[in-house]
Parts: C-alpha cells; structure tokens; sequence
C-alpha cells in the first residue's frame, strides 16, 4: 500500500485514514451510492468535480503584444516620428502596432477557444452508482458520497477509498513522484489523476474538484511548452530575415550619416524600413494555419490535443497501426467451439461465467453473446472474479451453483490456459492443431478452462472468435501507400491469425512474431533492426515490444506515427513522433497521445496525414513569400539610396506597405493546396533558392519602372515615390500566387477568401495612391500603367520560377490532385 500521505481537505475530517463505516456516516452515505436527486444537490453544495484553469488577464495578455524586440522597435519609431513631427507617419505606425496586437490577440484568443472546445470532447466519463444502477456521466458530476468502479486504464477520477474486492495498482508518479506503481487495496486512499496500471475495485469517493490531493497541489504542475520541428524550421526563417533586415539597414543608416541627413530622420526610417521586413505576421501565421487545421480535422472526428501534432505528421512516413478496432471491426462474434471431453454448450457457459457484462469487454460480450438463453447465468453466483491484466493475460471467477457445489472457471489466450491444466502433454497436440486450424480460417482462439473445488484445473476447449476486416481497411491502407506511409499492422494475436487478417487486407504477410524482439533497453543487432524496418505487421505484441519498435524505426531514421488505446500503449504513444489515441482508447491513452481519434478506423489518421501535409505547403509557400518580399523591398531601396541617394518610399509608404501585406497573408491559412504524395521535410536550399530568384527579379522590375517614371516621363521625385510604392504593393501581393504553386500560377485555384484579401488590400493600395492619401496623389491613369507593368512582370516571373525548380530540384515529383473535400471544408471553416 502507498506510504504518501496527504492532507485532509480543510475543515473536514481525516476521509483518507478513517475507517470506511465512518467515512460513510461523515459523507452520509453508503456503498449502493446516492440517487440523482441527492447528487444534483450535492454538485450544487460542492461545485464541479474540476480545477478551475488560471487564465491569464485578458488586459494583461493583449498588452503583452507590445512587449518584446519587435514592438519596441515600432514604438521606437513611433516615439522618433513624434520627435521629428511627422505626425502622419506618427499615426500610421502606431496603428499598424495597434493593429499588430489587436490582430495577434484576437486570432491566438480564437485559436484557443477552438482547442479548448475541441478538448472538451475528450472529457473523461465515471462509471457511478445513481438510484441503484451504473450510470456514466462527466467525471466533472462526481460528488462526494458517490460510488464509482475503477477499471485498468482509467485515470482516478477524484480522491477515493477503495471498497471491497482484490488489491489494484495505482500509478501515482504525476502527484507523488514514486517511479513504481503502489499496491493498494480495500480502504486504502487514492488520489485524483493517479491511472489504475492493474485490477477493478469499487471506491466511495471523498473529495473532487480543489478539495482533492491534486486540486491542493495544482498550482505547482507546469505544461511544458513544446516547439515542433516544423515551428523551429520557420523560426529560423524568421532569425535569417531579421538579420538580413539588419544588415541592409545598418548599410542605409552609414551611409545616410556620411552623406550627412538628419540622424532623427535616418533613424526613422532605418526602423520602419526593419519593422516593414522582418516577419511581424509569423506568429499570427502559424497560430491561424494551426487552428484551421484543428477545426478541420475535428470535423473528422479527429481531436488535436497537442497543436504541433499537426505539422509532426506532416513527416510520418511509417505508421504503426493497431489491428483490433483500427483494421478490424472489433465486434467480435463466437463461433463452433473445440472441445475436450465436454459438450459445446459447457465450454460456452464456463465461459461466460469467467466474463463480466459490465467490463463492456468486446470479448466478453461476445462469449455472452454466444449463450442461447442469458437466464441460465442466474443459477450460479459469482463469489469472486479476477478481471484481466496484461500479465496473466486472463480472466478468473469463482462460482457458486443452485446446488452450493462451488467451482473456479477462467479464460483467457490458450497458451495460458493450457499451461494451467494438470494434462497439458497429453492435451496439448489437439489443442495445438484446433488453435492452428482457428488461426487458418481467421478465428481468434480463447481456451477456457474449470477447476472444481480444490481440484486441477481441467482444460474444457477453445472457443473461436472472429473479428472482420473494416470494409475501408483495404482502401485506406492502398492510399496511405500511395502517399508514401508505411503502415505495420501491430496486434496481440497469434502470429497465423495476424497473417491471415493482413492477407484480407492487403497488407502483406512478412509478419514478426515480437516475442523474438528486444525489450526498451536493448539494442537490437542491424539484421534485427532492417528486419524490424522491412516489416509487415508484429505479431504477439506485448506493451514493452510497441516502444521498442517505434525506438528501433526512430533510430533507421524514419518519422513514426503509433495508434494505440490501453494504458499500457502509453509509453509508445509518448514515444512516437505522433502518438494517436484510437476510438474507445482508456483514458491513460487519450492523457498521452496527440491526437484522438472519436471514430475507430484508420481513415481518418489518413486524412489527418493529408491535412497535416496541406497545411505544411501553406507554411512551405508562406516562407518563400516572405523571403522574397523581404529581400525584393530591402535590395530595392538600399539599392537606391546607395547608388542613386534616393529615397524610393517614405517611412509612411513602408508602413502602409507592411500594414496591407499583413492583412492579407493571414487568409493563406484557408488556401487550396496540394498535398505531395510524400512525407514532408524542410528543403531549405530549395526554399531559400526559389524565394532569391523571385527577390531579385523584384528589383529588377521596380528600378525598371523607376527608370520610366524618373528618366523617361519625368514625373517628379513625390510622383515617383507613389508610383514605387504601389508597385511594390502590387507586385508583391501577385508574388502570393506565384509561391503557392510549383507549376504555373493557374495550377491551383486559390481559396477565394484569399482572392478576396489580395484583391481587397490592393483595392485599398491603389486608391490610397491614386488620390494621394499621405503622399502625392498618382491619377487613375498612372495606375493602371503601374498595374499592367506589375502583371506582365508577374507572368515572366512565373516562368522563371517554374525553370527555378527545374534547375533547383530536377527530381521533384507532381502533387497529387487536391482532393475534391477542400473546398467545402474550408467553407465550412470560414
């Protein structure tokens, strides 16, 4: 039994050390449990079984937007402009700082309402006595006095005493710090939080909500803040911008001091030019793009409950998928039973006295099921039963007949129950040949087996049980191969059985029988590990072979996604880069995957992979865009200001610049894309060799549009400076549509808020310049020149960036067509 102690909930008795009669009378209660009417009343006096979550201030947070080396810089320059009295450009910048934090506020507030309602979903239910009958409401609607049922699995609900039945361990690491599981047994306390690692036992609650030992120590666990590989590699891209804003500017600010312009006035625009490159959208970007990700794979039934997860996918190239209930049906039916020395209908009632109807076992259900009439089961009383555990792999009970004779049944995987028979050698031969035969026709075996008395234990036959190939299996595991997904069938079954049920499938036959593997620690020889890789599926699968074989895939190199749904499939869900919970997955599962999935099946993993992947050529063609434009505005003007001493735009202009691309780059979370038929991994030369191509050619264009405006039509330094700021805008916003395609431009038609954001900005960029709202007006006519000279450079560049591609990855395979769902779904997101 546990030694941790912990202290009574303020102003209550000692519920944790006193006898259970007393705890009873001080709760005013008793082991049938409340009714409805008096735990409603209850809920009402104590409150919801829950901690509150500590929320930061609102105020707080959206101030916090203006704290950090990107604000600072654009209050600084606000602060200059106010000192120099531009107070055009004062108001401007400190709008686009206003509307930097307003916009990040409210989108990153959205993203977490979404994810906190998604999360909800996953709210973990209690099995609870209410007015004599087992009820499963919100573990949130426990009370104090309740009788609950704890089950392998299940994460303890609220602090507890363990009433009458067999010792269970409770793994209590997450609140005590103890490494190994402590034994508890009857009237031994348990803790909110702590998981049920072996047995059932029934227990009276005593405390929920703050009133319980984790509620008291909540404030003292910290989430820690994970950064994804896919966050990390665009962070990166943001550093390498804001450095190559650095230099270009330092370049303008030495050079503007020797020439001897105002040092205010340089500073100014030194920082407005930094704040209109560097990636002040970033953040907002990827917080955006992700939470559209969740709410679309919600819609799957697929609940993110770790973000990043999203983008981890978008690698996964081996995907280890449970048999039972993801290739499987997992609706288990009971055919003709082998026997030995017995009838048939024997084997099937010593079976069903093994098995529980409440335990919601597909197994035992299924060997119920295969009783002719249910009534028989009232002539026996259980005195005793041992649930299942991984270990014993069995079920065990102690009955009593109508007659008081008493016997001991129990089944279980017919290895185990053979080993128990006093007559193995003899037996064994049969048994071996009806298991085989099972295995053949695709029957998973149960051998079941009686003890009367004192007696040994007497083997009466095998019971087979079949469970059918999900009708989408084939297809969806065809599709994943198509995309470039390996998936490995991983099941507990015999090793025929898992051959049998992957031949069905389409899956292949070169099963592993994982009783030949290594355990967590050790290392397997190389012929090992390539067999391991070459696999597929695993057949005999205990809980310590799951880990060892994402660890042994991990270390040849690949991305491994792992589904699992008992508390013993956590450390391989922790394990792997993407851990999915499955459909009725135990709650210890659920605690430790990434994703949940609320449907059983393999589909939506699939979809989940193709979402990930779209959502990584957003992130893939927003990091071009953003370098190209970056470098298209700094060569530009530090061009100009070195070699013609020039200022092209004023500091007003960039801000206006910044402020409109802003607006519209965060619509590229909704795009239509392709996804590759590949797993994804950042190419950074091909990124940073496409984002250069299309940089350069920018300034290109625009000193070309200078030349005409300045040299040839001779339209003044003021008009000048409005016909490059609207190329600038212009152009850069077609730079949008040229990055999100590998092919031409028309490739892929874009999502039509995108189409409405691009255009809406530009609207706004063209009128602004065309009646000369803080800079000289431009006309209508200069404008549309600036528009058809930004067109036709657009069109050259999208032929320059296919032969980019060409050049810079010759290899590269066509995406597949995107699927025909995308744009209804992100109607649906919009």
């Amino acid at each position: 039994m546990s030694t941790h102690t912990a202290p009574p909930p303020t102003g209550q008795p000692d519920l944790k050390s006193l006898p259970i009669p007393q705890v009873e009378e001080q709760l005013d209660t008793s082991t049938d449990g409340l009714s409805e009417a008096e735990a409603t009343r209850r809920l009402a006096r104590y409150g919801p079984n829950e901690i509150a979550e500590h929320k930061p201030n609102p105020l707080l947070k959206f101030l916090g937007y203006f704290w950090g080396p990107i604000p600072w810089m654009i209050e600084i320059a606000v602060i200059l402009s106010g000192a120099v009295r531009h107070w055009p450009d004062f108001f401007i910048i400190l709008v686009l700082l206003l509307a930097n934090g307003l916009v990040g506020f409210t989108e990153e507030r959205q993203a977490g309402n979404a994810i906190d309602a998604l999360k909800a979903k996953l709210a973990i239910n209690a099995r609870v006595v209410r007015d004599g009958q087992w009820v499963t409401p919100p573990a949130r609607e426990l009370v104090p006095g309740d009788v609950i049922r704890l089950r392998l699995g299940d994460i303890i609900p609220a602090d507890a005493r363990l009433l009458d039945g067999d010792e269970i361990e409770v793994d209590q690491s997450a609140l005590t710090g103890e490494s190994l599981p402590a034994t508890c047994g009857p009237g031994a306390a348990v803790f909110s939080g702590s998981i049920v690692r072996r047995g059932e036992i029934g227990a009276l609650v005593y405390a929920t909500g703050t009133e319980t030992y984790f509620g008291e120590t909540a404030d003292l666990v910290q989430s820690a803040h994970t950064v994804s590989h896919f966050q990390r590699a665009v962070l990166k891209i943001g550093n390498y911008l804001i450095i190559l804003a650095v230099a270009f500017v330092t370049m303008i600010v030495i050079a503007s001091i020797l020439r001897g312009d105002p040092i205010l006035t340089t500073l100014q625009f030194a920082l407005v030019l930094t704040v209109a490159a560097i990636p002040v959208a970033m953040p907002t970007v990827l917080s955006v793009t992700m939470a559209v990700g969740a709410r679309l794979l919600a819609k799957k039934q697929a609940i993110v409950s770790r973000l990043v997860a999203i983008e981890e996918l978008a690698g996964v190239d081996v995907l280890c998928a449970d048999k039972t209930g993801t290739l499987t049906q997992n609706s288990l039916t009971l055919g003709d039973p082998f026997t030995l020395d017995t009838t048939a209908a024997e084997v099937v009632l010593a079976g069903a006295l093994a098995s529980r109807a409440d335990n919601d076992d597909p197994i035992d259900l299924a060997v119920l099921g295969g009783l002719p009439d249910r009534d028989v089961l009232r002539d026996y009383t259980i005195t005793h039963f041992q649930p299942f555990d991984p270990v014993h792999k069995r079920t065990e009970a102690t009955a009593a007949a109508a007659d008081g004779t008493t016997f001991t049944v129990t089944k279980g995987a017919p290895q185990v129950i053979l080993a128990l028979a006093g007559n193995a050698v003899q037996i064994k031969p049969a048994v071996d040949t009806a298991v085989d035969d099972f295995a053949a026709r695709g029957f998973r075996s149960l051998g079941v087996a009686r003890a009367d008395g004192d007696g040994d234990w007497r083997l009466l036959g095998v019971l087979p049980l079949f469970d059918p190939p999900r009708d989408d299996a084939a297809a969806t595991i065809s599709t994943a191969r198509a995309m470039g997904v390996a998936v490995k069938m991983v099941t507990g079954d015999a090793l025929a059985i898992a051959k049998e049920t992957a031949a069905k499938i389409g899956l292949g036959t070169g099963i592993l029988d994982a009783a030949g593997l290594g355990d967590v620690k050790k290392t397997e020889s190389a012929a090992v590990a390539e067999s391991i890789e070459s696999a597929d599926g695993f057949a005999q699968v205990f809980p310590e072979h799951k880990y060892h074989i994402v660890d042994v895939l991990q270390k040849r190199g690949h991305i491994v996604g792992m589904t699992g749904d008992g508390v013993n499939d956590a450390p391989a869900l922790k394990k792997a880069d993407c851990g999915i919970a499955v459909d009725g997955a135990t709650d210890a599962a659920r605690a430790a995957a990434d994703i949940v999935l609320l449907t059983p099946g393999l589909s939506v993993i699939i979809d989940a992979i193709k979402q990930s992947r779209k959502i990584f050529q957003r992130m893939n063609s927003y990091a071009i865009y953003r370098i190209a434009e970056t470098l298209r505005v700094l060569l530009f003007i530090t061009a100009a200001i070195l070699i013609l001493n020039f200022y092209p735009l004023t500091a007003i202009m960039i801000v206006m610049l910044a402020l409109l691309n802003d607006g519209a780059i965060l619509s590229i979370a909704y795009d239509n894309v392709r996804y590759r038929n590949e797993p994804e991994a950042w190419n950074m030369r091909l990124v940073l060799g496409i984002a250069t191509v299309l940089g350069v050619i920018g300034p290109i264009a625009a000193f070309g549009l200078f030349y005409l405006g300045d040299r040839v039509f001779d339209l003044g330094h003021p008009r000048v400076q409005t016909l490059m700021y609207l190329m600038l805008s212009v152009a850069g916003h077609l730079t949008i549509f040229l990055t999100r395609t590998r092919g031409p431009f028309w490739s892929i038609r874009p999502a039509r808020i995108l189409l409405l954001a691009v255009l809406g900005t530009q609207t706004i960029a063209t009128l602004i310049a065309v009646y000369g709202l803080f800079m000289t007006p431009l006309g209508w006519g200069w404008a549309g020149f600036v528009w058809g000279y930004a067109i036709i450079w657009a069109l050259a560049s999208d032929r320059i960036k296919i032969l980019a591609y060409r050049i810079l990855d010759p290899t590269g395979k066509a995406t597949t067509p995107a699927d025909t769902e995308t744009p209804a779904l992100l109607r649906a997101a919009q």
